[in-house]
């Protein structure tokens, strides 16, 4: 009697573990990953993509999760490497991953877009602007390949006139750092720049990571530069504007978004003053963003840069999700493409190759270290 009481409650006891594994099961976690430049000369860049996935998943668990599940982030460390990126997006899809918030840089993105595609997973980068990102997979019918930032090719049109039109007769150089990123901004702002009637008077490249800018510094005092366009990386030219003006070159300096990081005025210091850059309008006094914002700088950060594009992607790729049901990529990217999806950063709206269908862009000028958008036209 006693041994089929024992027997009796240790069935219980495994009905019951079956039962609370069964319930735990339901409840299993949905993996989503962020991935950029967490370490090395641009993890400034990837602390916003770290900073705005968190609090989005932090926020979107809280109200639920998706789909009855919570969510679990993964971060991946590419910095800024396209072997590395492949890596870091092998490494996510074997840990199953159903989404990707990256990378950051154009030079990562799109190696790193290949493996995604293959395994089925749904792709949103926050920052890569280079326009072969979304065109080359949409050439080839891919639907699961989105960004939540503007293409080179729409800043190109923004900056290229405004170049013609504000330095009518200076002499322009133009200058890139060879990587996806920057040579394909450079080229697009030259193209708009020579399109609107300026003339192009040096085209150069220069090596990231460069520690002395000496020789081009000269080349272009030479060349009696009035204005020096550049695309590339705030170290780079946070360096390289400190540099000049040491040297005594004095020329105007102009570039784009990858400039909106503090840590662009700790390299450059006073000798970044004046310095501008175009990017996407700031978000962070939007009225879809306050309650965001808000949270974020009761933790003492501010959501600069990419945090809120972050927060963004992951935001609009979750409402798809709970709305399609599913997780699976090609039905939320159905959804995403269907109809506006309400985020941080505003309404946003895809065409069908994954982009934007609408990026306002403003003029930021560097002041006293601080980057100050100036208003809109």
């Amino acid at each position: 009697m006693y041994k089929k009481l024992i027997t009796t409650t240790a069935m219980a006891a495994a009905l019951a573990l079956g039962a609370f594994v069964t319930s735990h099961d339901a409840q299993a976690d949905i993996t989503i990953a962020v991935a950029g430049p967490m370490t090395g000369d641009l993890a400034a860049f990837g602390e916003q993509l770290r900073r705005g996935s968190e609090m989005a998943v932090k926020d979107i668990n809280a109200a639920g999760g998706v789909n009855g599940e919570q969510l679990k982030l993964e971060i991946g460390d590419d910095q800024c490497d396209p072997k590395q990126a492949r890596q870091v997006a092998n490494d996510l899809a074997a840990k199953g991953v159903v989404f990707v918030a990256g990378h950051f840089c154009s030079g990562s993105s799109i190696p790193a877009s290949e493996v995604y595609i293959e395994e089925g997973i749904l792709q949103m980068t926050p920052a890569s602007t280079n326009p072969a990102f979304t065109d080359d997979p949409a050439k080839k019918g891919v639907k699961t390949i989105f960004r939540a930032c503007g293409r080179d090719d729409a800043q190109g049109v923004f900056a290229g006139p405004w170049l013609a039109k504000t330095y009518p007769g200076k002499n322009v150089a133009i200058l890139d750092d060879k990587s996806a990123y920057g040579q394909g901004l450079a080229n697009e702002t030259q193209k708009n720049f020579e399109g609107a009637g300026g003339k192009t008077a040096l085209r150069e490249t220069y090596t990231q990571k460069e520690k002395d800018f000496s020789a081009l510094i000269s080349k272009m005092k030479e060349a009696k530069i009035d204005v020096v366009y550049i695309g590339g990386y705030h170290n780079d030219v946070g360096l390289m504007v400190r540099q000049a003006r040491e040297q005594g070159f004095n020329a105007a300096f102009v570039s784009a978004d990858a400039l909106n990081t503090a840590e662009f005025w700790s390299i450059s210091g006073p000798a970044g003053e004046g310095l501008r850059y175009s990017d996407g309008a700031s978000a962070v006094n939007l009225d879809s963003a306050k309650a965001v914002v808000e949270k974020f700088r009761a933790e003492k950060y501010e959501p600069e840069g990419y945090t809120l594009n972050s927060y963004a992607a992951i935001q609009a790729w979750a409402a798809a999700a709970n709305e399609a049901k599913s997780t699976d990529a090609e039905k939320v990217a159905a959804v995403l493409r269907a109809h506006p999806q309400k985020t941080a950063i505003g309404e946003l709206t895809w065409d069908a190759k994954g982009d934007l269908t609408k990026v306002n862009y403003a003029w930021y000028v560097y002041h006293d270290g601080k980057a100050i958008q100036e208003p809109l036209n």
